[in-house]
């Protein structure tokens, strides 16, 4: 008798200790059902998790945490028979707290039998909301890191093609330029360099596009009002758009100002307009809209100006979504579309510190969001003064591929200029030790251990007041330039040339 009464005490401190145990866990809500689903324990888990205290839960059905849809799709009770039949029931999903907040739980119900006879459940739930958000989040830099790295990839490869490409387009336009001069009475022969002149534009353009998706054109940043970029290339706009499709604009009134290349957002810009065009056959609206934000995210945090280009078109289809931006990619017929003028924005916004953002529903349209730093400088207008054409002096040709050589040093002696060519920086310095020259026009791109933009900073120290003007078809370290020296693109025909040297400091 002695000895039952102890065993009967030991089981009772047993089930006491369990007791307290499962009723002290904070972290995970354990209760039990009955065989229906109606609670019958609760526990403090349950309590901090789902915001029921036992007297308000005890007695009701399990079924009261999950969401409308749920209910009505018989999950509640379709669990409660995986459990029965197979011995544990796991998932994870959305469940409702007392003040109606959704939760991701992690959900555990095993079945509680008695001599072969199903007596109840016993249901662990945890709160694992922050552990999904990390996950969803990892998973978005992880598709973003390869999503760049592929960019990337196609960069380096669309970049280096473009490069030596923008040498041959220099060689080509600089050589027509003579070329007409020697043909002004063959009116036969001036209509084959106008055909090429065309051409060579064309690929200009293209190239460029490249070398934007590619991010390693030279940009020339300056402090942009975007209300006042939109109304001096409205014209532009609306003559991409065409008479079927409606223009309107939404610009906020105090919208930030933005420092960017002007050049490459106008082209973006009319990229994106001519996009939503083709993407509304029959006709619809164009919005051009723009507004400030404060975005806290991971990869993005600060003031930005939001730029949406909104369509009421077909909409984008979501296998097509993930491969818009990339060159060459296009949905449009043979001869209607290079594919380039989405990689062109992609390139430019990234470039510009930024991002692009696409949404889109079929038979609703799309709206393509660039979102662009907020300029530090209030845009300032600078005043043109005239200046004559022709020049006197000279120059120090800096250019080591000798075809280009050729036809730069063509350009400025039609302009007027001794030239004298060196193939690289060190003979650019040893050159400029002993003779004087009134300015230096240099490519950045050169072998040897300083390219041109090197060689800049290095005149810079020895000859602050020397002039110098560079040039590039593409160069990662033009990037660096920001404003330090002018950049003259190539190709670069001989006005463009002209005003570029007329506006170097004398």
């Amino acid at each position: 008798m002695v000895q039952k009464s102890s065993q009967q005490r030991d089981l009772f401190e047993s089930e006491r200790s369990f007791r307290l145990l499962v009723e002290g866990v904070a972290d995970y809500a354990l209760y039990m059902l009955d065989p229906a689903g109606i609670i019958t324990s609760w526990n403090s888990g349950g309590e901090r998790i789902k915001g029921y205290s036992s007297a308000e839960i005890v007695g009701q059905h399990f079924s009261r945490f999950y969401t409308e849809v749920d209910r009505a799709n018989g999950k509640p009770a379709r669990a409660l028979g995986i459990a029965r039949d197979k011995g544990r029931y796991e998932e994870e999903g959305w469940r409702v707290r007392k003040d109606g907040t959704f939760f991701w739980a992690s959900v555990v119900i095993d079945p509680i039998f008695e001599h072969g006879q199903l007596i109840g459940f016993a249901k662990i739930t945890r709160d694992i909301t922050e552990r999904r958000d990390t996950q969803l989040k990892l998973e978005a830099m992880q598709k973003q890191l390869a999503e760049s790295q592929k960019f990337d990839a196609l960069g380096q490869l669309t970049g280096g093609v473009a490069h030596d490409f923008n040498n041959l387009l220099m060689i080509i336009s600089g050589s027509l330029h003579i070329l007409k001069r020697g043909a002004i009475d063959d009116a036969k022969l001036q209509r084959a360099i106008s055909a090429i002149e065309t051409a060579t534009k064309r690929g200009a353009a293209l190239t460029g596009q490249l070398l934007t998706f590619a991010r390693r054109q030279s940009v020339n940043p300056q402090a942009i009002d975007f209300a006042e970029r939109i109304a001096s290339i409205r014209e532009v706009l609306e003559a991409g758009v065409g008479s079927s499709v409606r223009l309107a604009f939404d610009i906020d009134r105090d919208v930030w100002p933005i420092t960017t290349d002007a050049s490459e957002l106008e082209t973006a810009l009319l990229n994106l307009v001519i996009n939503a065009r083709d993407a509304m056959p029959d006709g619809g609206t164009v919005t051009i809209s723009a507004r400030n934000v404060v975005l806290n995210e991971t990869l993005l945090t600060g003031e930005f100006v939001a730029i949406d280009i909104a369509d009421t078109g077909l909409g984008i289809p979501s296998d097509v979504v993930d491969k818009i931006f990339e060159p060459f990619f296009t949905t449009k017929p043979i001869g209607k579309g290079t594919g380039l003028g989405l990689s062109q924005v992609h390139g430019f916004a990234h470039q510009a510190g930024g991002t692009v953002r696409v949404a889109s529903e079929l038979g609703k349209g799309t709206t393509f969001t660039i979102l662009l730093p907020r300029g530090e400088d209030a845009p300032v207008r600078e005043a043109t003064e005239a200046r004559s054409l022709r020049g006197s002096g000279t120059v120090l040709l800096v250019e080591d591929n000798p075809e280009v050589a050729i036809v730069s040093i063509g350009l400025l002696e039609q302009l007027g200029y001794h030239v004298r060519r060196v193939p690289d920086a060190e003979s650019a310095l040893r050159e400029l030790e002993h003779n004087g020259v009134d300015f230096v026009f240099s490519d950045i791109v050169m072998p040897g251990k300083m390219d041109g933009l090197t060689l800049a900073h290095r005149l810079r120290q020895i000859r602050p007041d020397l002039p110098i003007l560079l040039a590039t078809g593409y160069s990662e370290a033009a990037a660096g330039v920001r404003g330090d020296f002018p950049i003259l693109r190539k190709p670069y025909e001989i006005h463009e040339l002209s005003e570029a040297i007329a506006k170097l400091p004398r």
